[in-house]
């Protein structure tokens, strides 16, 4: 794979789909649709998933794609594909809560390993480089010329002090139940993928979530965490999150900060 151009084509393309995503945003008012597991869809995830599939199919047609709008693609199976979501965030887009994300990822051997997340209402861009690490972008997001970056890291926790990110649309009392296991000085709430991006810059410390997820809602937040020095484990026997799993399905996790002392399930 060549990592300089994949980033620069996920990167550009995740700035295009932004652009349309908003650009329906803007909208007086949108369709909002149900998919066959009761989900939401409106026309942005849909116009956001033409504009990156086919760019990604355009410029790597020799690597297995999965997307979360195309039912067809999740019939495929490999540990090495591209993965997007490409409006991760939905409730968020509907309710106008600007916590919404286009997330793209690579996965090598069921590993995610290069990523972007992108949140157009928030101005802010995460990606990881070719070689692996992770930054944020700064500026004006222009297409083909990238702005001023800054690396990224995971921060060095203080366990009687922890900053805790859970979900906005998702917190439930399983999730409360775990947080009350550690010493925590505050809680910040956040959609999509950015609670990943969130501990990856150092604003929290530990991400858990107790519930339904899919590998599309992860991957791009799970390699820019790893690219900042951070890790996503499973929920109930802290092995490795891994990918290319049978319907791409995820089991409940624990993204976090490698200094955190972590809590049994």
């Amino acid at each position: 794979m060549d990592y300089e151009k994949l980033t620069q084509v996920m990167r550009r393309l995740a700035l295009e789909a932004g652009d349309k995503i908003m650009e329906i945003y803007g909208q007086d008012d949108f369709d909002v649709k149900s998919k066959s597991d009761d989900s939401p869809v409106t026309a942005a995830d849909e116009a956001a998933d033409k504009i990156i599939s086919d760019g990604l199919r355009a410029e790597f047609p020799d690597v297995l794609l999965v997307t979360e709008e195309q039912s067809a693609t999740h019939s495929t199976s490999g540990d090495t594909f591209l993965i997007v979501d490409p409006l991760d965030g939905t409730k968020e887009f509907i309710h106008r809560r600007g916590d919404f994300t286009v997330n793209i990822a690579l996965v090598e051997g069921g590993v995610p390993t290069r990523g972007v997340v992108y949140a157009p209402a928030k101005d802010r861009m995460f990606f990881t480089l070719a070689g692996g690490q992770s930054v944020e972008e700064t500026g004006d997001f222009a297409k083909d010329t990238v702005g001023p970056m800054k690396e990224i890291s995971v921060s060095n926790p203080d366990n009687s002090a922890l900053m805790v990110v859970a979900s906005k649309s998702h917190r439930d009392q399983a999730t409360d139940d775990y947080i009350g296991k550690y010493a925590v000085k505050d809680m910040k709430s956040a959609g999509s993928s950015l609670k990943f991006c969130l501990i990856a810059t150092g604003e929290a410390d530990i991400y858990p979530r107790v519930g339904r997820t899919m590998e599309w809602d992860t991957a791009a937040g799970h390699a820019v965490l790893k690219g900042a020095g951070g890790d996503v484990i499973r929920f109930d026997d802290h092995s490795a999150l891994v990918y290319g799993k049978e319907d791409y399905a995820n089991p409940f996790f624990i993204a976090y900060a490698p200094g955190v002392d972590l809590k049994p399930a």
